[in-house]
């Protein structure tokens, strides 16, 4: 098999190469024919080898309960939507459905319309972007929260209700979660991080106990949670309590400071269409989120910045400046020409979703269309040396690195016109920022490198946009353990 991807110029050629992996590692490496096989042997059948991949940002059981749940993804008008969900199946009495995109309907959702659908059995419609649940009265009752004439709930209420859906039994969720791990592995994922909006800490000591192994996971911790992290030493970087192995970690404290684009609640310095005294809103104040990054580097903590709109990126570049801390941002998905260099000089990584960009665009090029910022820059922060992190944000995206790079490279999908093309990236920068490093400190295929590898079926330095996406994955490896094919 060639290797493709970071490591690959510091071989001596670019043909096939044998790889001996002996106790996790990647012990040698050589022209195919020159090493003398040993124990257990996998044909990489000609095929390209690369570094693992990983998800730099998921919503763990989300997405893995996103699968039994109503798709509201192609659905083309509230109207619509409330008509799929009266028709849905009953999960456990009420009626579940995700991923609708409202910014562009040509109708507006209310709580009498859906009420007229779907009458006396609990319904909600989770937003793709998570920041919005569409309710009826039955789902209001039930929860015990005011109606509202819109039936939307915003932001920490519409999280609060994904919280209580989420709260399924643990075998369940574990169940699901297995699921989820092995799909990802077949995409050639080794790692990922979750940011499920909860206290990650006890359901993922449960599931090493239950002997989960198949991806590396580094899991975050939110700020009403920081004083129990606190107090019970959790670092980012300690593996999990209780692991008989290493793969499972404390990872950041997960901050949201602002809303999102299709709730029209990011916070910009121009106002949205239509809505003089709307620019979004500050989930936290810049003081505050001061004070708590400060409180969680002091602990060992690392951060991850939640900001969409570029004005809570700028207040979220300054707490980095002001503390100190060490993390990403995540989005970064209106940043000021003036903040994109910042990334850098700060040594604060961007965690980015490159299919949100082909997602939005439409609700891009129509409710930021006055914005001076820079929309969904990847080449922007990557030429200034900010080191990109991908991911999906699944359930806003599907868990799929493959999309992400395609979308990163080309700027397109389903034959449209590539959307600002002058943000594109190269296929290298695209898996580079795949890796568990990010695109300025990628893992990489070299003797002594952990033995997290992926063997594809084609090149990816000659797919097209298409071929990129269904990017056939022959084997995954975790340490040279087999997690997918042969």
């Amino acid at each position: 098999m060639r290797v493709a991807g970071p490591g690959r110029e510091l071989l001596p050629t670019l043909e096939p190469v044998d790889l001996v992996i002996e106790n996790g590692v990647i012990a040698d490496i050589a022209p195919t024919g020159n090493l003398k096989p040993t124990g257990l042997v996998l044909d990489g059948e000609g095929g390209w080898l690369l570094p693992g991949l990983w998800d730099h940002h998921v919503h763990v059981l989300q997405w893995a309960l996103s699968a039994d749940r109503v798709p509201l993804g192609e659905v083309a008008s509230a109207h619509d939507a409330a008509t799929i969900m009266a028709l849905a199946p009953e999960i456990d009495g009420r009626r579940i459905g995700s991923g609708f995109r409202d910014g562009l309907w040509p109708d507006t959702p209310t709580l009498r319309m859906l009420d007229a659908t779907t009458g006396e059995v609990p319904t909600y419609l989770i937003n793709a972007d998570v920041h919005s649940v569409w309710m009826n009265s039955a789902a209001f009752r039930s929860e015990g929260f005011e109606p509202v004439a819109s039936g939307l709930l915003r932001e920490e209420d519409a999280f609060e209700i994904s919280r209580r859906l989420n709260a399924v039994e643990p075998r369940i969720a574990d169940h699901s979660v297995e699921r989820m791990a092995s799909a990802a592995a077949a995409r050639g994922i080794v790692g990922l991080v979750d940011l499920d909006m909860t206290w990650n800490d006890e359901p993922w000591q449960r599931r090493v106990a239950r002997g989960f192994d198949t991806l590396r996971i580094t899991y975050g911790t939110y700020p009403q949670h920081l004083d129990r992290a606190i107090a019970e030493g959790l670092r980012t970087g300690d593996s999990v309590r209780g692991a008989t192995h290493d793969l499972v970690r404390v990872g950041p404290l997960k901050a949201i400071t602002d809303g999102s684009l299709g709730t029209r609640t990011a916070a910009c310095a121009h106002h949205y269409p239509g809505e003089i005294d709307n620019h979004g809103l500050l989930t936290i104040a810049p003081d505050e989120l001061v004070e708590m990054m400060t409180r969680a580097t002091a602990a060992g903590l690392e951060c991850a910045i939640h900001a969409i709109g570029d004005i809570a990126n700028a207040h979220a570049l300054d707490a980095y400046a002001l503390t100190g801390a060490v993390g990403t941002i995540e989005h970064a998905q209106l940043v000021a020409h003036s903040d994109i260099p910042r990334f850098a000089r700060l040594g604060v990584a961007a965690s980015v979703q490159p299919e949100h960009a082909l997602d939005d665009r439409d609700m891009t090029d129509a409710i930021w269309a006055e914005q001076s910022a820079q929309p969904y820059p990847l080449r922007a922060l990557a030429d200034s040396g900010a080191n990109l992190r991908f991911g999906s944000d699944a359930p806003v995206a599907p868990l799929d690195p493959w999309a992400a790079m395609a979308s990163a490279v080309f700027r397109t999908r389903d034959g449209r016109d590539a959307w600002q093309p002058h943000e594109r990236v190269g296929i290298e920068t695209a898996i580079a920022a795949s890796t568990a490093g990010g695109s300025t400190a990628p893992a990489e295929i070299t003797p002594g490198a952990l033995a997290d590898l992926v063997v594809v079926g084609a090149d990816p330095f000659a797919a097209d946009e298409r071929g990129l996406r269904s990017m056939p994955v022959r084997a995954t490896l975790l340490a040279g353990r087999v997690t997918h094919g042969a």
